[in-house]
């Protein structure tokens, strides 16, 4: 015999809803791709901006090449790459286990 402890069976699964709900947002808020995209579009927008205006001297270490812009440029489309792939393709939720056959008869 079970104890009820006055929650009832909807109860559970309502809780058990909300859980599986908080847990597929946390899996897609810490999507790789969603870091990944971020930090590449950051650091791109920084290395653009220093790329703007380079001195004589930076363009002489790369041989006349701006580095730093075509770089920055890159890590840019690389960053936002990575969030449009997150947004054509989210994470898909988490399926919940089903119990085998026998201990649903229970």
């Amino acid at each position: 015999m079970s104890e009820h402890h006055g929650y009832s069976e909807d109860d559970v699964q309502r809780e058990v809803t909300e859980l599986q709900g908080k847990s597929a947002t946390a899996a897609s808020l810490f999507d790789l791709r969603r870091i990944i995209g971020a930090l590449f579009v950051l650091y791109g927008v920084i290395v653009t901006i220093a790329g703007i205006n380079p001195s004589d001297a930076d363009l002489d270490k790369a041989e006349g090449v701006n580095i730093n812009l075509w770089t920055g440029l890159g890590m840019l489309l690389l960053g936002i790459f990575f969030l449009v792939w997150l947004k054509l393709r989210p994470t898909p939720p988490p399926t919940p286990a089903e119990p085998p056959q026998d201990e649903r008869a229970e």
